[in-house]
């Protein structure tokens, strides 16, 4: 998560490369500066490693249970050994992509568009921003979703656990509106603060909660099937019956493959994690697959105890979300504390997906409207710095999210449709294009046709995905009045 914060803030707004000239007195310098002439980078496998995994491992591990389950002992863990193997493949492409020509003194491309745009026509570009901000307009909508559910979740067990007793279980119910109007506030005054240079503390607080929470949702998942004296759940996953029809059974298992395509996800930033690297020898790309690798397994494992663990705890009814759909009730406090994790955590994770929009707006704007005083003027308040249009602008994208969550509070089902949807376009299809180009695969090569096949088996789970939760949401929507919480 800390790395998302730095190489976001150095995305749409970077300066061009300084000139240094290993002249007449520059040497010194130039000892401390790369090929770019930008400040040495000093990061190793190690740091990489612990960049993805940070980034990786989030509120998407929470489905996970949800997902095994729809799918079954059988499918389940072999989906996701799958989604696996294909991000690792693809992120090895994307990797050998950071740099334009040569693996070692090849032009650098510092964000994932610097590398769409060195590659691929400008149609294809512009396609990958739309996607790309987008899908980051989901995952604030997502974010938002996730935090009041678990906001709603602390005040539900506190509740539970003391009306328990009384058999007055019915008076625990609330809405999740109020709390998505408190996660938006929270997020008007951060989204304030203008880059990441300035929260840094925001991610590292943010990546620690992550795996907080995640291990709590593991250890309660333990302890349950532990009580239950055996493991729950079959080989074929949800069965088919009066409470689920054949129909249901097919949109929720394609949905599953949206929340795991969710949950592995973080290509969007590999490029940005990349940039940090030391420069060759060996070259960033050799250094980004064995961190790719060894961060694919770590999260391979960790995600495989997490929904294993919770699908053997509860089976068929495992809840979307492993610590917010009640399928724990006590210990309450830890429940609480889990949440409470889950909500700090997402307070950071929506900063660092919304800031990198954030500055693609101004910057634009500022290029748009250079003379205009409202966006570019800066008010100094005390030792904070304020514009107006920063205000205005990214006040009114908080309020929009937190009102579009308002209207589909479905956390399942908006996890699964955000993977899908940015799944096989980031994920793979770029990568892949991008790699042809790069490393000129002849056209109908064996490599090709093997690197094409890939592309439209995973177009076809993305869409195949997608139409899994836009199925489960439209059902939602039957029986949901908007703003009912």
């Amino acid at each position: 998560m800390e790395k998302k914060q730095a190489s976001y803030g150095k995305g749409p707004a970077r300066m061009a490369p300084m000139e240094v000239s290993v002249e007449a007195g520059n040497g010194r310098e130039s000892d401390w500066l790369d090929d770019d002439g930008r400040p040495r980078r000093s990061g190793t496998v190690w740091t990489a490693s612990a960049h993805i995994i940070t980034a990786v491992i989030g509120s998407g591990v929470l489905s996970l249970a949800w997902a095994i389950a729809q799918l079954g002992w059988a499918a389940g863990p072999a989906i996701m050994l799958l989604f696996a193997f294909v991000i690792y493949y693809t992120s090895t492409l994307l990797a050998q992509c950071y740099r334009s020509g040569d693996p070692e003194n090849g032009k650098r491309n510092y964000t994932y568009m610097d590398a769409v745009r060195a590659s691929l026509p400008g149609t294809k570009v512009k396609l990958c921003g739309v996607i790309q901000y987008a899908n980051l307009v989901g995952v604030a909508i997502g974010y938002t979703i996730a935090a009041s559910i678990s906001m709603r979740a602390i005040r539900r067990a506190d509740c539970f656990h003391y009306r328990h007793a009384k058999g007055q279980e019915d008076a625990c119910r609330s809405s999740s509106n109020p709390y998505m109007i408190v996660f938006g506030v929270v997020q008007i005054l951060f989204s304030q603060i203008p880059d990441f240079d300035q929260i840094w503390w925001l991610s590292i607080v943010a990546a620690v909660m992550s795996f907080t929470y995640s291990t709590i949702g593991l250890a309660l998942g333990i302890v349950q099937t532990v009580a239950n004296g055996g493991i729950k759940g079959s080989l074929t996953g949800l069965s088919v019956g009066p409470d689920v029809t054949s129909m249901q059974k097919v949109w929720r298992s394609l949905q599953a493959f949206g929340n795991i395509a969710f949950a592995y996800s973080y290509s969007i930033i590999l490029i940005e994690i990349q940039d940090t690297v030391k420069s060759p020898p060996p070259s960033e790309a050799k250094v980004m697959k064995k961190a790719t690798g060894i961060s694919v397994v770590t999260t391979t494992v960790f995600y495989m105890l997490c929904g294993c663990m919770g699908y053997a705890a509860f089976g068929d009814e495992a809840p979307d979300n492993l610590l917010t759909g009640f399928g724990f009730y006590e210990p309450f406090w830890l429940l609480d504390v889990a949440n409470a994790a889950i909500v700090v955590h997402l307070v950071g994770a929506y900063q660092v997906f919304c800031q990198p929009l954030f500055a693609f707006v101004e910057k634009w704007a500022a290029a748009r409207w250079p003379d205009s005083a409202f966006i570019a003027k800066e008010l100094r308040v005390g030792p904070f710095s304020l514009s107006l249009f920063r205000l205005t602008w990214r006040t009114a994208f908080v309020c929009l999210t937190t009102v579009v969550s308002m209207l589909l509070p479905f956390f399942g089902d908006v996890v699964g449709l955000l993977g899908a949807l940015a799944f096989w376009p980031l994920t793979v299809y770029f990568p892949v294009e991008m790699y042809i180009v790069q490393r000129r695969v002849p056209r109908g090569s064996t490599r090709w046709v093997c690197l094409q096949m890939l592309s439209a088996a995973c177009l076809v789970v993305s869409v195949a995905a997608a139409a899994g939760s836009i199925a489960d949401v439209i059902g939602e929507l039957k029986e949901y009045r908007p703003f009912s919480g």
